[in-house]
């Protein structure tokens, strides 16, 4: 899978509660998430994000509840891709089970600016900083992961799959 878009860039500890409040969890509603999405942390974000534009985030992006509205708003906000140091590991299973590419890259992240134009092979792991040119290696995913972020997650893949008899 290829993805390219524009980079927003946040610090660390971004946590499952500044990328979707609490009081909007009434709804599990993709749009409705998405329209609220990182509000308490970037109030521009929502109007800003472009389909397929990329988060690049320090350390342990994801933590706090495991609630799996937050990678459900982001994905559904237009976001392709989240480049990070580290993820939280509940929010990491949780992003792939419903179809949002993560990478962890501490390189990428270190040279890639806010509003940079950045290229993500997750087939290789390659990221590519468009602007400077300047490539990085990350950990391209194993087979089943990748299958189930191109089904568009796990739902999608089982459903494929018992389609398929398999």
């Amino acid at each position: 899978m290829h993805f390219e878009g524009t980079a927003f860039r946040y610090g660390r500890d971004i946590d499952t509660d500044v990328i979707i409040p609490a009081r909007y969890l009434n709804s599990s509603d993709p749009a409705y998430l998405a329209s609220h999405c990182l509000e308490d942390l970037d109030d521009t974000f929502v109007e800003r994000v472009k389909p397929g534009d990329i988060i690049v985030a320090e350390e342990n992006f994801g933590c706090g509840s495991s609630r799996e509205h937050a990678p459900l708003a982001i994905k559904s906000a237009g976001v392709s891709c989240v480049i990070a140091k580290s993820f939280a590991r509940i929010f990491y299973r949780n992003a792939i089970d419903i179809g949002l590419p993560i990478l962890e890259c501490s390189e990428a992240v270190d040279a890639i600016a806010d509003g940079a134009k950045v290229s993500v092979d997750t087939d290789t792991g390659t990221i590519t900083n468009v602007d400077t040119g300047e490539t990085f290696a990350s950990e391209p995913f194993p087979p089943f992961i990748a299958e189930i972020i191109e089904a568009g997650g796990i739902v999608n893949r089982t459903k494929a799959s018992i389609a398929a008899g398999k």
